[in-house]
């Protein structure tokens, strides 16, 4: 399991921990995909609460099929490029 507080650790995503912005990723669950919620799911790292607007003003997003998807490092948007129906259909 990933760190993230851990600077040495390794993200799943080919990253490192040091790749994680402490501003994006929450720790609280919630509706995740719910619009007027503050916080997402990243797709990538299941789990993996993101804050949405730190998010965005980070870049670390994408739009697929008329549905935002917000990701917790640098790494996962590369990733969910890659094979965005994948993570898609499991967020």
């Amino acid at each position: 399991m990933t760190d993230h507080n851990n600077p040495t650790s390794s993200c799943c995503c080919g990253g490192s921990a040091q790749d994680f912005d402490s501003t994006v990723i929450k720790t609280s669950a919630r509706n995740l995909l719910d619009p007027a919620t503050a916080e997402a799911t990243c797709p990538v790292m299941p789990g993996t609460l993101v804050d949405k607007a730190a998010a965005e003003a980070a870049g670390l997003f994408r739009d697929y099929r008329g549905q935002r998807y917000w990701f917790c490092c640098k790494g996962c948007g590369p990733r969910f490029d890659r094979d965005p129906d994948k993570y898609a259909s499991a967020a």
